[in-house]
């Protein structure tokens, strides 16, 4: 059965879809299929992944609000073998025509279930919000992997997403668990070893021993459509998220 890890974090700008494109492209390069989905109306993992989010004939839009198959949405990525549900402006119809659905918080996980054995892994980028987007996708998800930025306020806020991770779980999703929790953004200087020391210090194991540097080729890679691991394969933000993915695989 494939495993469905959602990519959470409400704050903007800390490495999310970033992670969740280029574990998604690592994966794919250790040779386990996996499935990208772009959960996020901005549709930027789509565009990371080399895919024109104002050309694309069906999105995640027409499964969750029209209940398209989820084959008739699929495209191919940038990266052989990456297989992607796009997402395009059109998602952000979806939260205000979702609120009045019956099962309104397991629509994409009613749509992604019949198809997870087609895939080992499959990644949801989840938008930077605790919308009823996000809801849908911690509901159909497994697990959840959060990123927290190298910075001075980055605790803020995770306690918020964690108590809403424990109320899915109670409510909608009793088998949802923290995978872990994911560094991002590091530098080589003593307020980023301040923060690593003291998020270890507060969530342990929880906390991924990789930890993805801030690296140029990392922001330059989306502009060309490729995943970093095709952009420059040398590079350091492409060996932090090779080493990712099999810590990720490590853990099981």
């Amino acid at each position: 059965m494939g495993r469905i890890i959602a990519i959470a974090n409400q704050k903007g700008g800390v490495g999310k879809t970033t992670t969740a494109v280029n574990l998604a492209a690592c994966l794919t390069a250790l040779e386990h299929d996996t499935l990208l989905i772009d959960l996020d109306p901005q549709g930027n993992a789509t565009q990371g992944c080399g895919v024109d989010k104002n050309e694309i004939s069906a999105s995640l839009y027409d499964i969750m609000i029209d209940d398209m198959p989820v084959d008739e949405a699929l495209v191919e990525t940038s990266m052989d073998g990456l297989l992607l549900i796009p997402s395009n402006r059109d998602l952000v119809g979806a939260e205000v025509e979702l609120v009045e659905a019956e099962r309104r918080e397991f629509k994409l996980r009613d749509q992604i279930y019949p198809i997870r054995d087609a895939f080992e892994y499959i990644i949801i980028d989840c938008p930077p919000s605790l919308s009823l987007l996000t809801l849908n996708g911690l509901v159909a998800a497994d697990d959840v992997i959060i990123t927290l930025q190298c910075e001075y306020f980055a605790l803020e806020g995770l306690s918020e997403l964690l108590n809403t991770i424990i109320l899915v779980r109670d409510t909608l999703n009793p088998d949802l668990q923290v995978n872990g929790v994911l560094l991002t953004m590091f530098q080589h200087t003593n307020l980023s070893r301040q923060v690593v020391e003291d998020v270890r210090n507060h969530l342990g194991d929880k906390v991924f021993e990789t930890v993805i540097p801030r690296n140029v080729t990392l922001g330059e890679a989306p502009s060309y459509g490729m995943p970093i691991i095709m952009y420059d394969i040398k590079s350091a933000g492409a060996l932090a998220y090779q080493t990712l993915a099999k810590e990720l695989i490590s853990r099981g």
